[in-house]
């Protein structure tokens, strides 16, 4: 089969015609190749060319994503499934990004600890973040000791702060519950509520 046709889509980005079948690719994967119109072609290195293309521009889409924001590696696989990525080209880019060091869910995981905690948000919050992210288990007890030490009196400042001073039972009740959603334990509230208690002699 043969190169009938090179078209630029941008600086980095071509479509590859050979025979009547398009590739689209980048500038590096057709120096690779050697490709220019008219070269002939076996069905092997056509095969490589469509896997290279298709993994280099994976990797050119992936950096596009994580230079707007950092995500776990399930979430930027599911991304590039997405943009229409075959999930072995997609498995392979994340590969390459953690090989990279573009890539680190450890990190993540610890960032989002670190989010979380300081926008208010409990330990329960911060575990369904991480099941939403899909952030391995196994990174979960390292990513916790990002809790800052003073948590528990952050606790008690969003308490007093949601109370406004109104100490009925059921204000308290309601923002309990506030609190227990935002991922607070009941131990963590009534332990706040307990030291609030003795600071005010209820």
């Amino acid at each position: 089969m043969t190169v009938t046709a090179i078209r630029k889509l941008s600086s980095e980005r071509f479509i590859v015609s050979i025979s009547e079948h398009d590739i689209k690719t980048t500038a590096n994967v057709i120096a690779q190749f050697r490709l220019f119109e008219g070269r002939d072609l076996s069905e092997k290195t056509i095969e490589e060319f469509s896997v290279e293309s298709a993994r280099a521009l994976s990797r050119e889409h992936a950096l596009e994503i994580l230079s707007r924001r950092q995500m776990s590696e399930k979430e930027l696989r599911r991304k590039l499934i997405e943009k229409g990525y075959e999930d072995t080209v997609a498995a392979y880019c994340c590969k390459w990004l953690s090989e990279m060091h573009y890539l680190n869910d450890a990190e993540y995981a610890r960032l989002l600890v670190r989010h979380y905690t300081a926008k208010g948000y409990g330990a329960g919050r911060i575990r369904s973040e991480f099941i939403r992210r899909g952030i391995s288990k196994d990174l979960w007890d390292k990513a916790f000791e990002e809790i800052p030490d003073d948590n528990s009196d952050k606790l008690s400042d969003l308490l007093q702060k949601k109370l406004k001073g109104d100490l009925s039972k059921e204000n308290i009740r309601k923002v309990s519950n506030s609190l227990f959603r935002r991922g607070f334990s009941w131990d963590e509230i009534r332990s706040a509520l307990n030291e609030l208690e003795n600071d005010t002699d209820l």
